[in-house]
């Protein structure tokens, strides 16, 4: 029987550990990897990203909100990713659900809930807390940029999530490796895509469908 393969991304050391032993003993032939970073991660998909599921933090070195999501879509589009957090803004699950996240799990769910929803995620059905808000008149714009954001190429999202850093094409440029050139046609293709002028409204745009309450943890 193969074993399933999760990897766990989260900051904590304390909290990864408890929910691998969680989720190691209660999924059947379950084979957990642990990442601490974003960067962490990728390094580790990059290498083999036939994993069955991702249950991804949002607030961790490097990456705030749900810029990880975005980039773990964009980049392992094959690779269901869920959301385990313990934000708890009423509109982020279904931000996080447009951005296509497979599930959002509440870390102040119990045990037996966390392991009960990875199960039913790993049956492939989509998982959120009961009673969980829908989407709102009032958030009908932030979901409408998060499916803007949702079309941008793995590479893009990366440009973006520097444009938020407040880096310039040229220390983006360096970062990944291309030509100056390269960075200003991401940009343009950018700003298409999210239906804005400029950079500074880009980073607005994108901020507001990645915002974490900073009590998150």
């Amino acid at each position: 029987m193969a074993a399933t393969r999760i990897l766990i991304v989260d900051d904590h050391p304390l909290f990864r550990e408890a929910l691998k032993h969680a989720v190691s003993g209660g999924v059947d032939n379950a084979r957990v990897s642990l990442a601490g970073s974003l960067g962490q991660a990728t390094a580790l998909l990059d290498e083999d990203d036939d994993f069955d599921l991702i249950l991804l933090d949002l607030r961790m070195p490097g990456v705030q909100g749900l810029s990880g999501l975005i980039y773990l879509r964009a980049q392992y589009p094959n690779v269901p990713v869920a959301v385990i957090t313990a934000a708890d803004d009423p509109g982020l699950v279904q931000k996080a659900l447009n951005l296509n996240a497979c599930g959002f799990i509440p870390k102040t769910a119990g045990i037996d809930t966390i392991v009960g929803a990875v199960n039913a995620l790993l049956k492939g059905d989509i998982w959120v807390p009961e009673g969980s808000a829908q989407s709102s008149a009032a958030g009908k714009e932030g979901e409408e940029i998060a499916r803007r954001v949702a079309t941008l190429t793995a590479q893009q999202i990366r440009v973006l999530m520097m444009l938020k850093e407040g880096l310039l094409n040229k220390q983006i440029a360096y970062e990944l490796n291309v030509s100056e050139a390269t960075i200003k046609a991401h940009v343009s293709a950018i700003l298409q895509k999210l239906n804005v002028s400029s950079r500074t409204q880009a980073v607005i745009a994108a901020a507001r469908i990645d915002g974490v309450a900073a009590a998150e943890h």
